[in-house]
């Protein structure tokens, strides 16, 4: 990176890349604490994003930034998640009042351009000095252990800023990993996506009309996510095997040929019509080999993504930020604390991925799916399961003897079923396995 006059360098306590829920988070909390911040986003909101599936545990965080209000005006209450097999011929509902914590008996689906719009506003209006339309373009770690961070406007104009802290919160453009070259497909996990948004989806009545649902199918499974104004997000998670079959289809007709051969979907949007084009992603399992360093921080997708079953995504980036803004006040605050608050930051950073990934792995296992569909709370392991589920993961709630007593019964029904377990990790091994990356991400 070229060296500027110190008079054209900007100067702050940190710099966030990144105007997501994860960087739009850490932001005002890092403000509130006394620093200047200064956080860069290359697009300009509202844009259009998935992952609109909310978790309860995200409540409680709405009313520490002060926006809960805001976001239940633009969401639509979701009372559970439910899920369909066909394999089953039924649907099981997990309703999040029943969770091991009651206090926190729904959550929220948004349209993400709508409720990144109101997370990045709340920033600004905290005192972050916002740049949107702002791409980082390259980073240079400094010897007096500053870093500088150069970005081009939309305008064409560049700026370099200069700050104690970075913190990388670009999601899935994963901008330090990608410089550092530390991101690597998830070698336990492995899939792609396809989505889009439809009008006049079938919905269930009453209070079930907010729920989330998935649906399992032969290479993987549906999302069918219920948001205001008779918007339904509608997404197939699939196998890269299966991607590979699309062949000269665009992806909106691969799109709807998947939804077909799932007649439970089929049904509830025979009568859809399709509002935004349809979009795919590839790739979309991955982890850095760290996720900090002595002066930066990975937060979110940026460090890691992992399958989206359980809608953690926007949960993990925006717990992320809490635990990111108690770091980076440890460090600038007590440098001698530095060492124990990143390694505190570590070990927070993989429990999330970690103890949704055990389930995610094992998801489409017949198996598993048994459990799903009939669930039981012996020793309170279905009320420790909806804990999960609903992201309660980082409390004092005393879930964990009893999800260890869940594992401990699924593998005793492994082990009751050697040759469907056998068969059952065979066909994951075939599923996950690495295929050429089709060119099938354009529309």
């Amino acid at each position: 990176m070229e060296v500027q006059a110190q008079s054209q360098i900007q100067q702050c306590d940190v710099l966030v890349i990144g105007g997501g829920p994860a960087g739009s988070t850490i932001a005002p909390l890092l403000v509130e604490k006394g620093y200047k911040v200064v956080l860069l986003d290359r697009a300009r909101h509202p844009r259009f994003h998935i992952g609109e599936s909310l978790l309860p545990a995200n409540l409680p965080l709405f009313e520490r930034l002060g926006v809960a209000e805001e976001v239940k005006a633009i969401g639509m209450v979701k009372p559970g998640a439910e899920f369909v097999s066909t394999t089953h011929g039924m649907a099981q509902v997990f309703h999040f009042a029943e969770a091991w914590d009651k206090s926190m008996p729904h959550a929220y689906q948004v349209q993400r351009a709508e409720f990144d719009t109101v997370l990045i506003r709340n920033a600004a209006r905290k005192g972050v000095e916002v740049h949107e339309g702002c791409k980082a373009t390259a980073v240079e770690f400094l010897g007096d252990e500053n870093v500088q961070v150069r970005a081009r406007h939309e305008d064409g104009r560049e700026q370099t800023w200069q700050a104690r802290f970075l913190v990388d919160a670009s999601g899935r453009d994963t901008f330090l990993a990608n410089r550092f070259g530390i991101k690597h497909r998830n070698p336990k996990h492995n899939s792609s996506a396809i989505y889009g948004h439809f009008a006049g989806a079938k919905r269930h009545e009453g209070a079930a009309e907010g729920n989330i649902t998935i649906f399992w199918f032969e290479h993987g499974w549906f999302w069918f996510i219920p948001m205001p104004n008779d918007v339904t997000s509608v997404g197939m998670v699939l196998w890269p095997y299966h991607m590979k079959t699309k062949g000269a289809r665009s992806l909106e007709q691969f799109l709807r040929d998947g939804i077909a051969t799932c007649p439970p979907l089929a049904e509830r949007l025979k009568d859809a019509q399709l509002v935004h084009p349809v979009e795919a992603t590839g790739n979309f399992s991955y982890v850095s080999e760290r996720n900090h360093g002595r002066n930066y921080l990975l937060l979110g997708d940026a460090y890691a993504f992992i399958d989206p079953v359980f809608s953690s995504g926007v949960w993990l980036a925006m717990n992320s930020g809490v635990i990111g803004a108690e770091t980076i006040d440890a460090c600038l605050r007590e440098p001698a604390r530095a060492g124990h608050a990143l390694q505190r930051f570590d070990q927070l950073m993989r429990l999330g991925p970690r103890e949704f990934s055990w389930f995610i792995y094992r998801i489409t296992n017949p198996i598993m799916r048994d459990f799903f569909m009939y669930p039981k709370n012996i020793f309170r392991v279905k009320e420790a399961l909806l804990s999960v589920l609903a992201g309660d993961i980082f409390g004092k709630t005393p879930i964990w003897r009893s999800i260890l007593i869940f594992k401990g019964l699924y593998y005793l029904a492994s082990l009751g079923q050697p040759r469907r377990a056998f068969m059952a990790w065979k066909q994951r091994r075939f599923n996950i396995r690495k295929v050429d990356d089709p060119a099938v991400y354009n529309a």
